[in-house]
């Protein structure tokens, strides 16, 4: 039985996924992924809503109510040891993207504000790009829209590299209470990619209290939900797990905080005799 959390991807066609607020049954995340083959296009408005577009691999141009950026994306993988190419769009916007070849593009929204706000090409060079844990908790992570970049309204969108054999997201946290500093409420999808393509991951999604918990296996191009809870994701031996997350909530600021039960584990070693 799948998991109500968990969107299965469709093996072909254009449409790969596509998590709207309606089916996720919450208020602000919405996420789409879409194949382009060479000199296909896509157009989507954005209504009363922001949009990240976000070049997973391929190449594309974009077009913003009738002004062209050209050329956007190098990456033939999203598994390359280089950021992605993305583009900030407000509301009220017509957004068509034209493949130059074949490309994955992922369409990530949220509810916008009364501030106006200007289309912005989000530059890789300038995407911080950090290594977090140690050990098998490596990863390598990406900030496309961080809540420290003023660009957007609510969204925060970010990538993360997990190798084969580690786990990530974890020690396993939460962002589901608005209780700043100490917490913030923000929903979140997890687009998941695995190296090679026919592999799993797995990634739990629970409270403290077991209302929810839900454990997912993922494949290729799936995507897990987050409406709330600590939600740690793991990749099995043999397998390169790549995830971009999308979150949102009535304030863009990202504070989470780790399971009591685990945080023993980020505590400094105790020196042996």
């Amino acid at each position: 039985m799948v998991s109500p959390l968990l969107a299965k991807a469709a093996p072909t066609g254009r449409e790969i996924v596509d998590v709207t607020p309606e089916r996720a049954g919450w208020t602000h995340v919405g996420f789409r992924a879409i194949r382009l083959d060479a000199g296909h296009s896509e157009t989507v408005t954005t209504g009363a809503r922001e949009l990240c577009l976000v070049v997973l691999t391929g190449s594309v141009d974009v077009t913003v109510d009738g002004v062209v950026y050209a050329g956007l994306g190098t990456r033939d993988s999203v598994f390359d040891a280089q950021s992605p190419a993305a583009v900030y769009v407000p509301a009220g916007k017509s957004v068509t993207v034209q493949a130059l070849r074949a490309a994955e593009v992922a369409l990530c929204t949220a509810p916008t504000d009364t501030q106006a706000r200007g289309v912005k090409v989000l530059d890789p060079a300038t995407m911080r790009r950090t290594v977090r844990g140690k050990g098998t908790n490596t990863r390598y992570v990406c900030d496309i829209l961080p809540h420290d970049d003023p660009t957007a309204a609510h969204l925060l969108v970010v990538e993360v590299m997990t190798p084969a054999s580690h786990s990530s997201s974890y020690p396993p946290h939460k962002h589901d209470v608005e209780q700043p500093p100490v917490e913030t409420q923000l929903e979140e999808t997890y687009y998941h990619r695995l190296n090679p393509p026919q592999g799993f991951a797995f990634q739990r999604i629970y409270t403290d209290d077991r209302s929810i918990d839900e454990a997912c296996a993922v494949e290729n191009h799936d995507v897990v939900m987050v409406p709330r809870g600590y939600h740690p994701v793991v990749a099995p031996h043999g397998y390169d797990s790549y995830y971009l997350n999308v979150m949102a909530g009535p304030n863009r600021f990202w504070v989470f905080k780790n399971d009591p039960a685990h945080e023993w584990m980020l505590a400094p070693a105790t020196p042996s005799r």
